[in-house]
């Protein structure tokens, strides 16, 4: 088992910057999730990691040991594509069992390891089929079965999940948990799918433009994102962002989005004295948009009126799209609901739960404020 270190990492290729001095430690037995959109770099940090690329600065160490120079065949790892990288001719024992054959491993290990490895995927009964045999999720429980054989100190997955189909998807990502949970080995995970990350991870690295933004639990990164790229990545549907300016009338504070402003808690007024006749960006997350009707008796509420525009039931939930002035935004709301497009409507804000977000020290990724 092992911990992974990036010590101020950069990747060039020519004048472009894919990885930017990314310094990260995962620890023994984590299961890391890279997050990002495409082009941000994670699947280049994972493959600097593997050895498929050459770090241009810096250092990565495997269990305290820099690896820059190792081979990757040495370096104690497995990594699991996103292609599958399956061989067509050969059965799935043998595809399973190629790696270890190479590593002229005795053959009655090789079968034991195989068969211990099937057994967890579940796929004892395909050892015998082709590729061509088996369904998309089939090939990627061989592929990740291919990988565990090998026994490494760390498994490195680049969006395996990307090739199926939604409900699969969700299947496998189960599966792949439970596996972190019996194999109690280091994981390091990319995707571009925040949902998989949200789920699945122990801590989450979020990248963009070859930079880590943030790097914290799934849960502390959704309530407290560190700036507005990660609000906007983290949670489905995404945040709601207005551009507005903080104000204050006696000693009360609102937030003034032109077409309508709604005040600031008493208790969460402090950090933003300071910021009091600035430009602001005001945050807040769908399902902290209520109907009045329904809304739970805890929170801080604060009325806007609406115009429906679109209205999309998911069964358990309502998405409504939603319009004021300018402001187009995205409520969740409970499925009793009961508008239709083009319908007035008010909903509340739960202000227990805003973000605000300063665009004067960064205009081009504003830092929360809190």
């Amino acid at each position: 088992m092992a911990s992974v270190t990036y010590k101020n990492v950069w990747k060039r290729f020519g004048d472009f910057v894919a990885i930017e001095d990314l310094t990260l430690d995962i620890e023994d037995k984590e299961f890391l999730v890279l997050v990002g959109p495409s082009g941000c770099g994670k699947t280049t940090a994972l493959r600097c990691l593997a050895g498929l690329e050459e770090v241009s600065e810096g250092e990565v160490c495997i269990a305290d040991e820099v690896v820059n120079d190792v081979a990757p065949k040495d370096r104690d790892i497995a990594m699991v594509f996103q292609s599958y990288a399956l061989y067509p001719h050969m059965s799935v024992f043998d595809n399973m069992a190629f790696g270890l054959k190479l590593r002229k491993v005795p053959k009655e290990e090789i079968r034991s390891r195989v068969q211990d490895a099937a057994s967890i995927l579940g796929i004892e009964m395909l050892l015998e089929r082709k590729p061509k045999e088996l369904s998309g999720g089939q090939r990627q429980r061989v592929a990740v079965g291919r990988a565990i054989v090998r026994e490494p100190k760390v498994f490195l997955f680049d969006e395996p999940l990307s090739n199926l189909d939604a409900k699969l998807r969700v299947q496998t990502r189960a599966e792949i948990s439970k596996l972190h949970q019996k194999l109690q080995t280091t994981f390091i995970y990319v995707t571009h799918d925040q949902v998989e990350a949200m789920t699945m991870a122990t801590r989450i690295a979020v990248m963009n433009k070859g930079i880590l933004n943030q790097l914290d639990t799934p849960q502390q990164l959704y309530d407290y994102p560190a700036n507005l790229f990660v609000a906007g990545f983290i949670g489905s549907p995404s945040m709601n962002f207005f551009d507005g300016a903080l104000t204050k009338e006696g000693d009360t504070m609102f937030v003034d989005l032109g077409s309508f402003k709604v005040k600031v808690p008493k208790e969460r007024q402090a950090p933003y004295e300071s910021m009091v006749g600035q430009k602001i960006v005001f945050g807040i997350r769908p399902e902290d948009i209520h109907n009045p009707q329904y809304a739970p008796p805890s929170i801080i509420a604060e009325p806007v009126e609406t115009i429906v525009d679109v209205t999309e039931l998911m069964g358990n939930e309502i998405f409504l799209y939603l319009v004021n002035g300018d402001h187009s935004f995205v409520a969740r709301v409970d499925p009793r609901t009961r508008v239709e497009m083009g319908d007035k409507m008010q909903v509340v804000f739960n202000m227990l739960n805003m973000h605000i977000f300063d665009p004067v020290s960064n205009p081009d990724n504003p830092v929360a404020v809190r």
